[in-house]
């Protein structure tokens, strides 16, 4: 179980989220920087870690609204245009996954990678399945959804059983592998359910300990968005 003591998290007032109207925040002012969206998956999973190695006061959020975002965040912050990204020690940097161990390795706080070859060596293989199992899943939304997302779903339920002294991925440690996973599998979790009514913790008893744990985790917490929204967003973009 994660340990309460571990979990450096404190409650912060969010800074509103920046639209095309919104002047840009001075670059390279030697205050790192997390460009983030409040409903993005991908963003949320830097946003979680940051979390939890208590780093609130050390990286400030600067939230876009994607749908409206600034022209100056693709002209002069990071061209590719997607968040999350991260501005640090003069630079900026992207990609959700390669973000995560860039916090891991150059900040402090509990840590999120373990030091157990056997679980650094599956902690590799979880990470590189990651987008393959998100996508997966998003193709079966026009599909048969039991029949396509199932055996990602088992993939997730048989991986939670390699290190069964604990709920998470890595048995008790939380870590990158839960935060990779958790904010896809949760909203999965909630879109199957209600416009499918596909229960993705029927016969997966491991998934559903997993997915219960990891909401108890105040780092997590923190970053979920509002589910009627996300449905809806989904709705919008995958069932129209």
């Amino acid at each position: 179980m994660a340990s309460p003591a571990l979990d450096k998290s404190v409650p912060e007032i969010l800074p509103p989220s920046l639209d095309a109207t919104a002047e840009q925040p001075p670059l390279f002012d030697g205050i790192t920087k997390l460009y983030t969206c409040y409903t993005c998956p991908f963003a949320q999973r830097v946003w979680i870690a940051r979390n939890f190695k208590g780093l609130q006061d050390e990286i400030k959020l600067v939230p876009l609204i994607l749908q409206n975002r600034p022209a100056w965040y693709s002209e002069k912050v990071y061209p590719p245009n997607k968040v999350p990204s991260l501005e640090h020690k003069g630079k900026i940097t992207g990609e959700s996954l390669d973000l995560i161990k860039y916090l891991e390795s150059n900040f402090q706080g509990p840590s999120l990678l373990h030091e157990d070859p056997a679980k650094k060596e599956f902690t590799g293989e979880l990470l590189s399945y990651s987008d393959t199992f998100n996508r997966t899943v998003f193709t079966a939304f026009k599909g048969d959804i039991a029949k396509e997302a199932g055996p990602a779903f088992d993939h997730l339920e048989n991986a939670l059983h390699k290190f069964d002294d604990g709920p998470f991925f890595l048995g008790q440690e939380f870590s990158l592998v839960d935060i990779a996973y958790i904010t896809f599998v949760e909203r999965f979790y909630i879109f199957l359910s209600e416009v499918f009514k596909y229960d993705i913790t029927a016969g997966r008893p491991k998934l559903a300990a997993w997915i219960e744990e990891v909401n108890k985790i105040e780092a997590y917490k923190q970053t979920k968005t509002d589910p009627k929204e996300m449905i809806e967003t989904y709705k919008n973009k995958f069932m129209a």
